[in-house]
């Protein structure tokens, strides 16, 4: 015998049904009790209600603020950008395509982290100071759409 083979003991007693009878020690009332909203067929309470108190989600406050106007931006490092071919036209649906990034978002913005050796055009909602200076260093270009 090795402990692979244990399995563990199967159960013989069989689930209580509810309502079957005042011998079976659950019958009448199905233990739900008399009378209230808990006890009827459809009752209960919704998630979140604490019986007309005002609920914790209604009590915490609500901090910060969120501009509904604002755009988000997919960010993309320089370094990102090393691994395509001289020449290439750099976009968002290209860097989707290839995997470098998950979402476009409202577009992406090419941050100034790493250098880059190679020229290509780089076509982007937003580029960073840093990120323009090496790209043209390196003989590329840049495009703002």
């Amino acid at each position: 015998m090795n402990l692979s083979d244990l399995k563990p003991k199967v159960s013989k007693k069989l689930p209580t049904r509810k309502g079957r009878g005042e011998g079976s020690g659950n019958g009448k009332t199905a233990g739900r009790g008399h009378k209230g909203q808990k006890s009827r067929s459809g009752g209960g309470v919704r998630l979140g209600f604490e019986g007309g108190q005002m609920p914790l989600y209604r009590r915490v406050p609500k901090r910060g603020f969120n501009n509904i106007f604002g755009k988000t931006y997919t960010e993309v490092k320089l370094s990102d950008l090393e691994k395509f071919d001289k020449g290439t036209v750099v976009n968002a649906e290209l860097l989707k395509d290839k995997g470098i990034i998950k979402k476009i978002n409202d577009g992406i913005v090419i941050l100034g982290t790493g250098e880059i050796t190679k020229s290509l055009t780089v076509q982007a909602a937003r580029v960073t100071k840093s990120a323009r200076e090496k790209i043209e260093a390196a003989g590329g270009k840049v495009e703002v759409v």
